[in-house]
C-alpha cells in the first residue's frame, strides 16, 4: 500500500480514522441525549480499535480479508467508510439466548462447550426440532452454520458435515454458531415491510412529550386565562373607551390585586414552559407590573399610565372585552385546542395497539392500529373517544405495513430507491431459497441470506470484490442441494424483471443504489442472463481503472443505444469505439479478458472523454467515473435490453418525471451554500430522462420536448434560467446539431450537462440575473 504513497486515497491513511475518532468523542461529550452519547462512546471505541490495528498490523485497509486471523467469510465489524475495526461481530460475551441454552444443556457456559453439545445426538435432535418449526432467527450469517451441520447429517451427507465442522471448529470459542429461538417462524410471502410491528411499537412507546407543543398547551391553558384575569380587574377602573384608572376602583379592589400577584407567583413556580409572561414589556407583563406597583401604594407615573392604557387597548382591540362574545370563542377555541391529547398519549393507546400482534414480522392491515380512540379505550385511558391519530404517528405505524412491494411504493412507504434497496433483500431471499427442494433447507437459505446481507461493505482496494454468499463455507456444503433448471432461472428472471420496473419506474431520475444493484446481480447470475449490473463507484478511493463489467456494460448500451440515437449525438459517444476492444483478440485475447480483473481500454476511453489525468484529484475521478456511467447508462440498457423491463407508464411518461425531478433539483441549487452534489443528482436525472427519450417513438419524444416549457413555469424563475443552456443544447441536437470538443455551442449559449466538474464550479450554479447570487468560477 505504500508504493505511490501520493497517490493513495486520503481516506486510506489513519488521519480519516482520527478525525472520525475526534467527531464521536466530541458527541459522546457533548450531545444532550444520552442514548446517542452511549452509542457515540461505541463508535470512539471502534476507531480506537480502527487506529490500533493500523499501528499493530493487524489491520489491512483495502483488503477483503482485513482482519488478521479471520477469513473472509467471518462478519467483520464494520465502521463508516468500509473500515473493519479488527473484531467479529459474531464476537464478543455470550447472548442470553446462548447463556440459556447452555444452561438448559447443562453444559459450561462458553461457545466451545455449546457448539461441542451440538454435534452431540441429543444436540442434532434439538437443531432438527428447530429446523422443522422454523421457529428461529439468524441475524448474523455464522448463526446458520450449525443448523445447516444438522441438515446434513440428517440427509445423509456426513462427509460434507463434517467437512464444513472441519472448517468452523478452530472459531468455535470465539464465534456464535447457533441461532436464535423465535416464537414463530418467519412469514413465506410476497409481501415485505420496512420495519417489524416490535420496532413501530418501540418507536412509538419511546415517543416523549414535544416541548413546542406542551410550551402552546401551557400557555393557553394557565396563561392566557391569567391574562383575561388581569385585563378584567384593570377594566374595573375603567371609564369611557375603556381607559383605565379614570375612575376609583369598587371596594376590595386592591386586596383582590394582592391575591391576583400571589397566584401569578404560585403560577409561575409551578409551570415553567412558557416564558412570555416574563417579559416586562409585553401587554401581560405592563398589567403585572403597574399592579405590582398599585399593590404597593405607589402611584404610577405617566410614562407608566401611558403604557397601562395602550396595553388595555390593544388588548381589548385583538379579542374583545372578557366575557363578550367574541372572546369568549377565541377563548373556547384555544381551550379546545389545549384539551387535545398529546401526542405522547395517544402513541402509547397505538403501542397498546400494536403490542397484541406478531411482533418478528409487519402488519398486513393497518387501518385498525391508526383508527380514532373507541369508546372502551377512552373509558381506559381517558383520552376522549373519536380521538383521531395524528399522521406523525400514523406514518411510524405505515411502516410496519405488510404489503407487496409495489403497493408500499404506490402508497408512499417506501419514498426513495434507498428505502426501497432495504426491502430488496427480503425478495431476493425468498426467490434465491427457492432453488431448494427440501421446505427445512429452503427456510434456512432464506433467513441465511436475509442475515448475509445485513454484513456491511468493506472498503476495497484494486479492484477487490466483496464477499460473496457462495463463499460461505455453509452454503457451499449445500450448494449441491440447488435445483438450477428452467423453472428455476424463470422464475428468478421474473423476480428480475419485476423488482427492476418498480425500482426505475417507482422512482425516476433517481441512481440505482448500490445496495439495489446488488441484490439485481444476484438475481442475474440465478437466471443465466449476460446482463452486466454495475455499482456507482467512489470518486475518493477510485484507483483510475475499472473491472471487465463496466466494459461488458457499455458494449450492451451499444447495442440498445448504438446508430445515431438522441442519448448517442447528445453526449458524442462513438458507440462503435466502446464495442472495438470487446470485438478485438478473440483467440487468446478472448481468454484473457475473461480472468483479467480490469478493462484497461474502457479506462482509456473514459479519461480520454472526462479529459482527466491518471491519478487526479477527487473532482478529476469524478468526471471518469461519471464518463462509465454515461457509457454504460449506470444499468438502465441492460436492465432494457437484456432483461426485458417495460415500465407500464410508458417511456414518454419515465423521461417527463425524470425532467420534474431535474427541475426541483435545480431549484435547490438556488439556496445552497455548497450545491455541487446537487447539480450532480440533477445531472443523474438529466441522463436518465434522455436514456428514456431515445426509446421513444418521434412523436412521443417530440410531445416531451414540448411539455418542457410548461413544466418549468411551475417553478420558480431561475430555474429556466440556469436550465436554459441545457434546454437549448437538448433542442440542439434533437433537431441534428451537435456540441463543439468543449460541450458547448452557439457561444456557449447551448451546453451538455454532465455533474462533476474538475475546475471548482459549475455553470448551473451561475446566478441569473437578478438573483442576488454570484457566478460560481
Amino acid at each position: 500500500m505504500d508504493t505511490h504513497a501520493d497517490q493513495q486515497p486520503p481516506i486510506i491513511s489513519g488521519a480519516y480514522a482520527e478525525g472520525r475518532l475526534a467527531r464521536a468523542f466530541v458527541t459522546a461529550l457533548t450531545h444532550a441525549d444520552p442514548a446517542t452519547r452511549a452509542r457515540a462512546e461505541e463508535r470512539a471505541g471502534g476507531w480506537r480499535r480502527v487506529l490500533a490495528g493500523m499501528a499493530a498490523g493487524t489491520l489491512k485497509v483495502g483488503s477483503r480479508t482485513p482482519v488478521r486471523g479471520l477469513p473472509a467469510w467471518v462478519t467483520p465489524e464494520v465502521l463508516h467508510g468500509g473500515f473493519a475495526t479488527g473484531t467479529a461481530r459474531a464476537g464478543g460475551p455470550l447472548l442470553a439466548y446462548e447463556t440459556e441454552a447452555a444452561r438448559k444443556a447443562g453444559v459450561p457456559e462458553d461457545r466451545e462447550a455449546l457448539f461441542a453439545h451440538c454435534l452431540t445426538e441429543t444436540g442434532l435432535a434439538e437443531l432438527w426440532a428447530l429446523l422443522d418449526s422454523a421457529c428461529y432467527e439468524v441475524a448474523l450469517p455464522e448463526e446458520a452454520a450449525l443448523l445447516t451441520v444438522a441438515w446434513l447429517v440428517r440427509a445423509g451427507e456426513a462427509g460434507a458435515a463434517l467437512e464444513l465442522v472441519r472448517e468452523i471448529a478452530p472459531f468455535a470459542a470465539t464465534l456464535r454458531f447457533t441461532p436464535r429461538p423465535t416464537g414463530s417462524p418467519a412469514p413465506d410471502t410476497d409481501a415485505v415491510h420496512r420495519r417489524t410491528v416490535a420496532e413501530a411499537g418501540a418507536t412509538l412507546a419511546a415517543r416523549g412529550p414535544n416541548s413546542a407543543v406542551e410550551t402552546q398547551r401551557e400557555a393557553l391553558r394557565v396563561w392566557r386565562p391569567f391574562e383575561d384575569e388581569l385585563l378584567a380587574h384593570w377594566l374595573e377602573t375603567a371609564g369611557p373607551g375603556h381607559r383605565v384608572l379614570d375612575r376609583e376602583p369598587g371596594s376590595g379592589w386592591h386586596e383582590r390585586g394582592t391575591a391576583l400577584l400571589d397566584r401569578y407567583r404560585s403560577l409561575a413556580r409551578e409551570h415553567t414552559l412558557c416564558g412570555r409572561h416574563r417579559d416586562p414589556g409585553g401587554n401581560p407583563g405592563i398589567l403585572r407590573g403597574a399592579l405590582e406597583e398599585t399593590a404597593a401604594g405607589r402611584p404610577l407615573d405617566a410614562r407608566r399610565l401611558g403604557l397601562l392604557r395602550h396595553a388595555v387597548a390593544s388588548m381589548v382591540r385583538k379579542r374583545g372585552l372578557p366575557g363578550s362574545e367574541r372572546h369568549t370563542a377565541v377563548r373556547s377555541a384555544q381551550a379546545a385546542q389545549a384539551a387535545l391529547p398529546s401526542h405522547q398519549d395517544l402513541a402509547r393507546l397505538v403501542a397498546h395497539r400494536l403490542s397484541g400482534l406478531p411482533q418478528d414480522t409487519g402488519a398486513a392491515d393497518v387501518s385498525a392500529l391508526v383508527a380514532p380512540v373507541t369508546e372502551a379505550e377512552g373509558e381506559r385511558s381517558g383520552l376522549p373517544a373519536g380521538t383521531a391519530v395524528p399522521p406523525a404517528l400514523r406514518r411510524v405505524v405505515e411502516a410496519a405495513r405488510s404489503a407487496p412491494l409495489p403497493t408500499l411504493v404506490e402508497l408512499g412507504v417506501v419514498p426513495s430507491a434507498e428505502v426501497l434497496a432495504e426491502l430488496v433483500p427480503q425478495l431476493v431471499a425468498a426467490e434465491t431459497a427457492r432453488a431448494h427442494r427440501d421446505a427445512p433447507l429452503r427456510a434456512l437459505a432464506a433467513a441465511n441470506y436475509r442475515a448475509f446481507r445485513n454484513r456491511r461493505s468493506l472498503l476495497l482496494l484494486d479492484l477487490e470484490r466483496q464477499v460473496r454468499l457462495e463463499e460461505l463455507p455453509w452454503v457451499r456444503a449445500v450448494s449441491a442441494q440447488r435445483a438450477s433448471g428452467a423453472d428455476v432461472r424463470d422464475s428468478a428472471h421474473a423476480t428480475l424483471r419485476r423488482l427492476a420496473e418498480v425500482a426505475v419506474d417507482g422512482f425516476p431520475g433517481t441512481l440505482l443504489p448500490n445496495p439495489l444493484v446488488r441484490e439485481l446481480s444476484v438475481l442475474a447470475r440465478r437466471t443465466g442472463l449476460d446482463a452486466p449490473l454495475v455499482e456507482e463507484l467512489a470518486a475518493d478511493i477510485f484507483m483510475g481503472t475499472f473491472s471487465p463489467k463496466f466494459q461488458a456494460a457499455a458494449v450492451v448500451a451499444a447495442e440498445l443505444l448504438g446508430g445515431g440515437s438522441l442519448y448517442e449525438r447528445y453526449y458524442g459517444i462513438d458507440y462503435a469505439a466502446v464495442r472495438a476492444p470487446a470485438d478485438a483478440r478473440p483467440g487468446r485475447g478472448a481468454t484473457r479478458r475473461k480472468t483479467a480483473r480490469d478493462a484497461p481500454e474502457f479506462a482509456a476511453l473514459c479519461h480520454q472523454r472526462a479529459g482527466a489525468r491518471p491519478f487526479g484529484g477527487v473532482a478529476e475521478n469524478g468526471t471518469v467515473i461519471e464518463q462509465a456511467q454515461i457509457l454504460t447508462t449506470h444499468n438502465l440498457a441492460t436492465l432494457v435490453h437484456r432483461v426485458g423491463i417495460a415500465p407500464a407508464c410508458g417511456w414518454a411518461d419515465l423521461a417527463r418525471r425524470c425532467f420534474v425531478t431535474v427541475c426541483r433539483l435545480t431549484g435547490r441549487v438556488h439556496h445552497e451554500r455548497w450545491p455541487l452534489a446537487t447539480v450532480k443528482d440533477a445531472a443523474y436525472a438529466w441522463r436518465q430522462m434522455l436514456f428514456h427519450l431515445s426509446l421513444c417513438d418521434g412523436d412521443a419524444a417530440a410531445g416531451v420536448l414540448a411539455g418542457m416549457p410548461g413544466e418549468l413555469a411551475r417553478h420558480p424563475g431561475h430555474v429556466a434560467a440556469r436550465l436554459a443552456p441545457a434546454l437549448a443544447g437538448l433542442r440542439l441536437v434533437a433537431d441534428g446539431g451537435s456540441f463543439a470538443a468543449d460541450g458547448t455551442a452557439d457561444a456557449g449559449r447551448a451546453r451538455r450537462l454532465t455533474g462533476w466538474t474538475a475546475t471548482g464550479g459549475h455553470w448551473l450554479c451561475a446566478g441569473p440575473v437578478g438573483s442576488g447570487r454570484p457566478p460560481e468560477a
